[in-house]
């Protein structure tokens, strides 16, 4: 266990026990083996308080996961299906990037940043809903075609 400690003022930054970890507010960050290995001892997250700091890691996290949402959903809106799945899976993908940002990263990114995805998410849900209209619509007319024959 690490503890804050500032020879100027002892006794001012230690830490007294684990549930203090917890009410600091930062960043958790993760690893992919979900395990850090520091110095020999395995730690299982890593709080960055700073907010310069935090924010930068924040903001690089999210733009990867934008990018690649992105290109998914540029491959997906552009493939010739013609049941309307790929525009659900769109509309899908958007909406849950969109409850991500909202519930884990708003506090650290900033306003720029967030307009920025949210013109281009926009769009995107705007060409899926209209392409998603446009097969039902499709479907609705062979089907009532094939009823009248």
């Amino acid at each position: 266990m690490y503890s804050v400690d500032n020879k100027k003022f002892k006794n001012k930054y230690k830490m007294l026990d684990k549930t203090e970890l917890l009410d600091i507010d930062g960043f958790i960050m993760g690893s992919k083996n979900k395990v850090f290995k520091i110095g020999g001892e395995s730690v299982k997250d890593i709080r960055v308080v700073d907010k310069s700091l935090s924010s930068a890691v924040v903001t690089n996290q999210v733009l990867k996961k934008y990018n690649k949402l992105i290109n998914y959903l540029t491959d997906l809106l552009s493939s010739d299906d013609d049941s309307g799945e790929t525009c659900r899976e769109a509309l899908n993908q958007i909406e849950r990037f969109r409850v991500e940002i909202k519930t884990k990263y708003r506090k650290f990114l900033k306003q720029k940043e967030l307009e920025m995805m949210s013109k281009q998410l926009l769009l995107l849900q705007k060409a899926a809903n209209e392409r998603f209209l446009e097969i039902n619509d499709y479907l609705k007319y062979q089907n009532d075609n094939r009823r009248s024959k």
